[in-house]
């Protein structure tokens, strides 16, 4: 875990104020890079509630901004993709003249690097989520084969289903012959089960916050951290 001070890079960190596992990108980031957090509200995990997601984002990146920040991080799966990550970026960007990235493009890309086509989806979203992120997987081509999760309907659930009822839920999904397993939700509680989901099933795990670390480290060229995370961040950013 990278605890001390940003002497590789800052990166500004969007996060929703009802989310628990804001920790975890910086428990998997390797030594120098420091991730500083700003909350956004969110308090329900519905469709609409992802939406206003980005009512006041200018004001949230700017807090961010002050602290001279290499790079920003907004960090919802879901919101981001409802929302299109092209316009958060550009709107970011546009307000603080500082480059961003987002989750959805982060969890495309590192399925795309894992070659990962038939996908099983895993997730604490309500059903109207779940639907438009099949939907949205499927228009970059990849196919969700199986699907696995309880529908929570705030942050805070979402956030204390424990470690190992990822694990139990992973297990319980027929994976057949699935690319890959995708843990969607940046409030979910998984970073430290990744590498024993792996190791059951056979696959690779992406998950919400390992995949944004690995994007955020490829954008400011910085390796990454090594094994304990799952095979994404064990490669050579």
């Amino acid at each position: 875990m990278s605890i001390g001070f940003g002497t590789a890079a800052r990166v500004g960190h969007l996060y929703p104020s009802g989310g628990l596992c804001d920790y975890e990108i910086q428990l998997m980031a390797p030594a120098g890079v420091q991730f500083l957090t700003t909350r956004m509200p969110f308090r329900r995990t519905g469709v609409a509630d992802d939406l206003a997601l980005a009512e006041g984002l200018e004001t949230h990146a700017g807090l961010l901004a002050d602290a001279a920040v290499d790079l920003i991080a907004f960090n919802c799966t879901a919101a981001s993709m409802l929302l299109g990550p092209a316009r958060v970026n550009e709107r970011i960007t546009a307000a603080t003249g500082i480059p961003s990235v987002t989750t959805i493009e982060a969890v495309l890309e590192a399925l795309a690097h894992l070659d990962a086509r038939r996908i099983v989806l895993l997730d604490p979203y309500p059903r109207e989520v779940e639907d438009a992120e099949v939907a949205h997987l499927a228009a970059a081509g990849h196919e969700v084969v199986a699907r696995g999760g309880p529908e929570c309907a705030t942050p805070v659930e979402q956030g204390c289903l424990p470690p190992e009822e990822w694990r139990r839920i992973a297990r319980a999904v027929d994976a057949g012959d699935a690319d890959a397993v995708l843990i969607s939700c940046a409030g979910a509680q998984v970073a430290t089960s990744i590498a024993e989901i792996e190791s059951a099933l056979g696959i690779p795990v992406v998950a919400s916050n390992q995949a944004l670390l690995w994007k955020v480290l490829r954008l400011l060229d910085l390796p990454a951290p090594g094994p304990g995370y799952g095979r994404l961040l064990n490669e050579e950013s």
